[in-house]
């Protein structure tokens, strides 16, 4: 098995000890999407305690990554986060407002296609 999917016991817990301990890398993406998005970098370091995982992809093409559900000054947003479990560290991948006709009213769970 390739060390790139090392899947860590406590996902949420090693994605706020990284963001915590600044072992976070901020991909180009992201750093494109939050100025369009207006969301600050601050909005994601500061709402650490409110992170919430709402979705897992196990099996991403280069690391397991989390949808996080988060909460800044009454704003919430997602944020994709790749874990590099060998390297000791997350990797931001996206942030963005959720829209509320792809989510249901608490914003957490995905609508059901049709």
């Amino acid at each position: 098995m390739s060390t790139r999917h090392l899947i860590p016991e406590d996902p949420l817990g090693f994605i706020r000890r990284c963001v915590q301990e600044g072992k976070l890398l901020w991909t180009y993406h992201v750093n494109m999407r939050l100025k369009g998005r207006f969301i600050p970098r601050r909005a994601i370091l500061d709402s650490l305690a409110c992170y919430e995982i709402i979705e897992e992809y196990p099996k991403d093409k280069y690391f397991p990554s989390y949808l996080v559900y988060s909460v800044h000054e009454e704003r919430v947003f997602h944020i994709l986060f790749a874990v590099d479990t060998e390297g000791d560290n997350v990797r931001l991948i996206t942030a963005y407002s959720p829209e509320p006709s792809e989510w249901e009213a608490d914003l957490k769970t995905r609508r059901r296609s049709p």
